[in-house]
């Protein structure tokens, strides 16, 4: 493997530069936004891909602009990360929520009123509805308000990651005669931030008001005596990637929880403040958070758009959303019971959320109820708060059944989540482990252990995916179920050596990260590489979530050079500049962004007469290949390989509807709709779909 990139990196003057990883991180989510623009998508919709954008930049910003922002604070004006790197991610930043807020005051609210849904700011509301307001203000939000005016004995306070909050400027003296102008009012949590209007305030259809549109009203309430002068909302994002150094701690689950409860508080990374926030104001704040210039957003509406999701639920309009989808069962799995007899006839693929999750489900609930099967095994990386797979843990404990859970606590976002999974495992006699020191377990897989008259036998279940029921019907995966003893068997092994931490066993057919997955694919490119150099049949086609390792990008590119036509179907960040003239123009990068997620890992070599295709729970990004517990395998069955190569590759190669491609400059355009028809994700759901 390190031959292999180290080779890379001397032929590296032959090859263009690779893209910048956080600006393709930010493409992305332009192209997410483009969903709110389309008149094609229903109107609840449109609003839920904005509000996505904004969960996503917010992800991003608390991930990925640490480094950039303390580079600028210290000055720093060149390398990766320094004031010139955080002012490129700001201006494109910044013109995506300047784009996010034209689209919500100019497009989507006009729209929203012509369907009778009307959010409305106070210059809006009429007498009626300001004192219904007003009421509300008094008994359910003024009494959780404590304004905190800021002087030497009280500085200014804490402020929670993403919290709301309001900076007030004040005129005239306090109750002691002293002139401090500036007070800061902390909104709960608690209280929603949007607000349904009785039916009788409402004209016609449902009318709402914002949280700080109400607040915003009646502040001047809140400092009897003095006059509020000036004021505005604000919102301040931090650096919320936990860091636990785990040779250091005895205890990783005590550890995680110690710093779960400092992650509201980490380093100030941007601030937000209304578009019409004075700029005394704003510079204080600045000033505060220790931030640079670049870091300060001024947005023309509500500063945290995430939290009208909640609009989605309480309209209830069904026919502004998406048509309801009800994914079908399995077609390769009975219906009721004897999944392991069918596996013992032969490996069976479902395609998710195109077929239902509730296949992955049953396969575990047969192994819970058979009286035959001695043990389960299962990784657990996210899997929400769905109590099926629970319940079916729980009760596979009471059967007497030994169940090992190898649980990753360190799931970013999901570290509390898994914490308390953790705890509710064991407390119900789940022996519980957490994996390697220093490596995060990514893979998917299920382990059942069956006795078969005088010999054991394991059926595996191996996914691109989270055990999730929740997103396992909103993102797309492929689910693999398998009697295979050499797959079983290095299962098996994978599981030992993530309890035991023992040098890991030869692997029959999987590849495991970080010991052989890296320098299998490396190889693999390779081979097509000189299949193609012999002027053989040579052909590349891989679908991943993003494609940042330098050495595996420097590969593929070279692979073109040498002739190997290239499809990459990445979904999210790319950082390998395709269609270059001379230099990559056998490499094709495409983006879908449709209804669903795309989630699903393929790689499809073809050298020569040799054709393999990978499944994986692995992106090519570095941590993923180095930093992780991750797994590929091969799928060998003809016409399971020729079925994922018709729905995962093929399909997605051709759609016209959601698709994204990269320019020669590295951006992306919307695939030219040369045929009328479904794009490869609304073909896929009336293939399987119930109707």
């Amino acid at each position: 493997m390190a031959e292999s990139a180290n080779s890379a990196r001397l032929e590296r003057g032959s090859l263009p530069p690779l893209l910048d990883r956080d600006l393709s991180i930010l493409a992305f989510n332009e192209r997410v936004l483009d969903g709110a623009r389309r008149h094609d998508v229903p109107l609840l919709e449109r609003l839920r891909y904005l509000c996505i954008v904004s969960s996503n930049l917010d992800e991003f910003f608390e991930v990925r602009a640490e480094p950039h922002v303390a580079a600028a604070q210290h000055d720093i004006d060149e390398g990766a990360y320094s004031r010139r790197s955080l002012l490129a991610i700001a201006e494109r930043a910044r013109a995506m929520v300047d784009e996010q807020y034209r689209l919500y005051n100019q497009e989507l609210l006009p729209a929203f009123e012509k369907e009778g849904i009307r959010i409305l700011s106070h210059g809006e509301r009429n007498a009626a509805q300001r004192r219904w307001v007003k009421s509300y203000f008094n008994h359910d939000v003024k009494p959780l308000l404590i304004p905190v005016s800021l002087d030497p004995s009280h500085p200014m306070p804490q402020v929670a990651n993403k919290s709301l909050n309001f900076i007030v400027h004040l005129k005239g003296k306090d109750a002691f005669g002293r002139s401090n102008e500036i007070a800061i009012v902390k909104v709960p949590r608690v209280l929603p931030r949007l607000i349904r209007l009785p039916d009788r305030l409402s004209e016609s259809g449902k009318t709402f008001v914002l949280l700080s549109s109400v607040i915003r009203a009646h502040l001047p309430e809140l400092f009897n005596g003095r006059e509020v002068d000036q004021f505005s909302q604000f919102r301040v994002t931090r650096h919320s990637d936990l860091a636990v150094d785990e040779d250091e701690v005895l205890n990783l689950r005590t550890a995680l929880r110690q710093g779960l409860q400092h992650r509201h508080y980490g380093q100030a990374v941007r601030l937000e403040v209304s578009s019409n926030c004075a700029p005394q104001l704003s510079d204080f704040l600045m000033q505060q958070f220790e931030l640079p210039e670049q870091a300060l957003f001024r947005v023309n509406g509500p500063v945290n758009l995430v939290r009208l999701t909640q609009l989605i639920d309480l309209v209830d309009r069904p026919a502004l959303l998406f048509a309801p989808y009800q994914a079908s069962f399995p077609s390769e799995l009975p219906k009721h019971g004897a999944i392991m007899a069918r596996m013992r006839q032969g490996d069976v693929v479902i395609h998710q959320p195109f077929e239902s999750f509730d296949g992955v489900l049953a396969f575990l609930k047969e192994a819970v109820e058979d009286p035959d099967v001695l043990a389960i095994q299962q990784t657990i990386y996210r899997t929400g708060s769905d109590p099926a797979m629970m319940n079916l843990l729980r009760e596979a404990v009471r059967r007497g059944k030994e169940v090992t859970a190898v649980v990753e606590l360190k799931a970013r976002f999901d570290e509390e989540a898994n914490i308390n999974w953790a705890e509710q495992l064991e407390s119900i006699g789940v022996q519980v482990v957490y994996g390697v020191v220093g490596l995060k377990t990514h893979a998917k897989m299920l382990l059942v252990t069956r006795r078969e008259g005088r010999h054991l036998r394991r059926y595996g279940h191996l996914s691109t995916g989270n055990y999730n029921p929740r997103t396992a019907r909103l993102y797309t995966d492929i689910s693999y179920l398998t009697a295979d003893p050499k797959i079983t068997g290095d299962m098996e092994q994978l599981f030992v050596h993530l309890a035991s931490q023992n040098p890991l066993a030869r692997m029959h057919r999987l590849c495991v990260a970080p010991f052989s997955l890296h320098a299998r694919m490396l190889r693999a490119i390779s081979d097509v590489k000189k299949a193609a150099q012999q002027g053989q049949d040579s052909r590349i086609v891989l679908k991943m979530n993003a494609l940042t390792d330098e050495p595996l990008i420097l590969a593929l590119m070279e692979a073109g050079q040498a002739g190997v036509r290239i499809d990459l179907i990445v979904r999210g960040a790319c950082m390998l500049p395709a269609g270059l003239p001379g230099q990559t123009d056998n490499i094709k990068v495409r983006s879908v962004i449709g209804q669903l997620l795309e989630h699903s890992r393929v790689s499809y070599f073809r050298a020569g007469e040799q054709e393999t295709l990978y499944l994986s729970s692995a992106d090519w990004m570095n941590r993923n290949m180095m930093r992780r517990i991750e797994v590929a395998w091969p799928v060998q069955d003809p016409a399971l390989r020729q079925r994922i190569i018709d729905e995962c590759l093929l399909a997605y190669m051709y759609d016209q509807r959601d698709a994204w491609d990269m320019q020669a400059d590295g951006h992306y355009e919307r695939a030219a709709l040369l045929h009328p028809g479904p794009g490869a994700q609304a073909a896929l759901m009336a293939r399987y779909g119930k109707s």
